[in-house]
């Protein structure tokens, strides 16, 4: 039996990077998904690669009215809900004498309202049924700060209190965990790099600084995603799983 039989997860941040991979995961494991991001395109190209139990729902998870009919989705295409996986993230570049009060908040918005956002529609769905799971795609900068990364070390830092803080209101119902990736070789990673004089010197720099010498591919991400989601995990919440080729003791 695969790992997520009759599972019914959203996904978010799936057009792309570790959001993508982790779908393709979930996919090949028995889930059936609904797919979140804004690149249509993208999301329906990946929406028929996965075949006729893979949904793709177009919009921003900014607004609170587009998390609602994900979950809606989901139960009007499925008929129930078990997990989330929560991926949007943008990285709201520039220091804190520099960066607009609207990028701010965008940052915030994206990174950290939305998990309250799709957790609040989501929760009384996926509390009706067994083994049903949360996670949160965090970072190592949550712990580990980054020169012009205010927004996004601040918004990642409250997704891991908001992850621990939901998983002792909804116990033992939901496990709620979250990843903390380090360098994985995504564009947001090469997005992020532009912070610095020499994005490709960064980027290698990374690399190289990790115990493991390479950067972490998506596939990674996605391993850990499905092991932490399904009842291979099923006395872990509360936790936030580094994963990161070792660069966080650097």
């Amino acid at each position: 039996m695969k790992k997520l039989e009759n599972k019914v997860a959203i996904i978010t941040g799936a057009t792309s990077g570790m959001g993508k991979a982790i779908a393709i995961a979930f996919a090949a494991n028995g889930a059936k998904i609904i797919l979140s991001g804004r690149d249509e395109k993208r999301g329906n190209a990946l929406a028929q690669e996965l075949g006729e139990n893979a949904v793709f729902i177009a919009g921003d998870v900014r607004h609170p009215a587009y998390n609602e009919q994900l979950v809606w989705t989901a139960i009007k295409k499925f008929g129930r809900l078990d997990i989330l996986s929560l991926n949007a993230g943008i990285l709201g570049i520039g220091s804190v004498t520099e960066l607009s009060d609207e990028l701010w908040k965008n940052t915030m918005e994206t990174n950290l309202s939305s998990i309250f956002y799709l957790s609040k529609f989501a929760i009384p769905e996926i509390q009706k049924n067994e083994g049903s799971s949360i996670l949160i795609n965090a970072s190592i900068a949550a712990y580990k700060s980054f020169p012009n990364h205010p927004a996004y070390c601040a918004s990642k830092a409250g997704a891991l209190a908001l992850m621990r803080q939901m998983a002792v209101e909804y116990a033992p119902q939901i496990r709620v965990n979250a990843m903390c990736p380090g360098p994985v070789d995504t564009p947001l990673l090469w997005d992020s790099a532009t912070a610095f004089d020499n994005p490709n010197k960064a980027v290698e720099n990374a690399a190289n600084k990790t115990l493991l010498k390479r950067l972490g591919k998506p596939n990674d991400i996605a391993n850990l995603a499905l092991f932490l989601v399904s009842e291979d995990a099923s006395w872990i919440t509360g936790a936030s799983m580094t994963i990161d080729g070792g660069i966080i003791n650097v």
